[in-house]
This record gives C-alpha cells, sequence and structure tokens, in this order.
C-alpha cells in the first residue's frame, strides 16, 4: 500500500501504562502492599523476578493478569526474611493501575488502528500474544513481535527491520513510540522510523539524539501525527 503510515509500539511501559517502567511500578505496589525495601534495594528483586519469570514453566500460556500474579510471587519469594509484602496485594494493584491505563488508552489505539497498520515490537517473554488478549488489545495489532519468540531484543535493529517487512512499509513511513529512549526510540531511529518518546512529564532527556517527538500521556500521540510536519496518512 504505497504511501502507508505505520506506527509500532512498545508494550510494557507504554501500552500499560504512561511511561512509567514497570521496575518501579512493581515497586509501588510492593511498598502500598507492605514491603519496607526501598527502591535501590528492590531493584536486584524485581531483575531476578524478571528473570525467574522469562524461565517459568507454561509462561508462554499466560495472559496479563496471570503473568503479574506469578511475578509478583517470584518477587515475594526473593525478599529478606520478614519482609511482610503481600503477593496478592501486590498483583492487584499492579494489574488494576495497568488496566485504568490501558482503558484509557483503547479508544485512542481503536482510532489509529483503523487509519494505520499497527505493529508491537517488544522485549518480552514469550506471552505477548496472551497479554494482549486478556488487556483487549491484540486486535488492534496485525503485527506482534515478542522478543522471546523472534529470538531479536531491542535495541538490534533487525527487530525492527522484522515489524517492518511484516507490515509491509518503509522505514520513512513509520513510526515507534516507546518509553524506552535508548530500546525504543534512538534504536528505532537509526533504522529510519521516526520516533516518539512517552515519557513522564519533567523526566530528562539523557545526553544524545533527541526524540522527534515527546509524549507526556499515549492519547497525544494523535496529535503528533497529525501536525503538518509528521502527518503521512494511508492513501
Amino acid at each position: 500500500m504505497t504511501g502507508a503510515l505505520a506506527l509500532l509500539f512498545d508494550f510494557g511501559g507504554t501500552l500499560d501504562a504512561d511511561g512509567v517502567y514497570t521496575a518501579p511500578r512493581f515497586h509501588a505496589a510492593y511498598r502500598a502492599s507492605g514491603g519496607a525495601l526501598d527502591a535501590a534495594a528492590f531493584e536486584p528483586v524485581f531483575a531476578e523476578s524478571e528473570r525467574a519469570l522469562a524461565a517459568l514453566p507454561g509462561i508462554e500460556t499466560l495472559g496479563y493478569r496471570d503473568a503479574v500474579a506469578a511475578q509478583a510471587r517470584l518477587i515475594v519469594a526473593s525478599l529478606p526474611a520478614g519482609d511482610r509484602a503481600d503477593a496478592g496485594r501486590i498483583a492487584e494493584r499492579f494489574d488494576a493501575e495497568a488496566r485504568a491505563a490501558v482503558a484509557r488508552h483503547r479508544p485512542v489505539l481503536e482510532r489509529l488502528a483503523s487509519r494505520y497498520r499497527m505493529a508491537v515490537v517488544s522485549n518480552f517473554t514469550g506471552n505477548l500474544d496472551p497479554c494482549l488478549e486478556d488487556l483487549g488489545l491484540r486486535r488492534f495489532f496485525g503485527v506482534r513481535l515478542d522478543s522471546a519468540v523472534v529470538g531479536i531484543r531491542k535495541p538490534d535493529p533487525r527487530i525492527f527491520r522484522l515489524a517492518l517487512e511484516r507490515l509491509g512499509v518503509g522505514a520513512d513511513r513509520a513510526w515507534m513510540i516507546g518509553d524506552n529512549i535508548e530500546a525504543d526510540v534512538r534504536a528505532a531511529a537509526r533504522v529510519g522510523i521516526k520516533a516518539c518518546w512517552l515519557a513522564p512529564a519533567g523526566r530528562e532527556v539523557p545526553a544524545g539524539p533527541a526524540p522527534l517527538a515527546l509524549i507526556a500521556r499515549l492519547e497525544e500521540i494523535e496529535g503528533v501525527l497529525a501536525a503538518p510536519e509528521h502527518e503521512a496518512r494511508v492513501s
């Protein structure tokens, strides 16, 4: 389809939040459940839970709610003795906040999906499809690339090129929207894809090339795409 514009989205922190990374979201839920570790002490616990989740038998079948619950249990299992955090409360808060964000995002994604070819390009754990289905988002994305399935992780340029190939568009007709400025934004830009950084207001742009566009809420992407200098719709 000549002249088509494609939209590539990250998943975690982008579709289920507004640029807030997964680790601090889990930390907030952990603290709310009674946990005592500060962010710095929690970070290695979270990192270990990420590795363990990816290796969990049957992970490829887990939807979003079940994957969050599994990771919450892995977090609690790695905590120091005496920590009072509760896995069920962690999972309930994290999942509820994510679903609230998705409920806000779903209308704009539905509008965009009616006008653009769309993909999810995510460093994930093999269960991207069931997570998207669980959140009611899978139908918007004709292409879904899960790094654990395709064997390529961002910022490797090959995963972006694979998305473009499957979408049937050139890099100059595509946008990448994500919360990670290195893995999503700058990596996509190096392939020739226009890039939009989703980040909470006040987050400083790290040293290096600036993103072409910056938004604080996913809903703002429509304004970026409608700007005269960026407009490139399906023809």
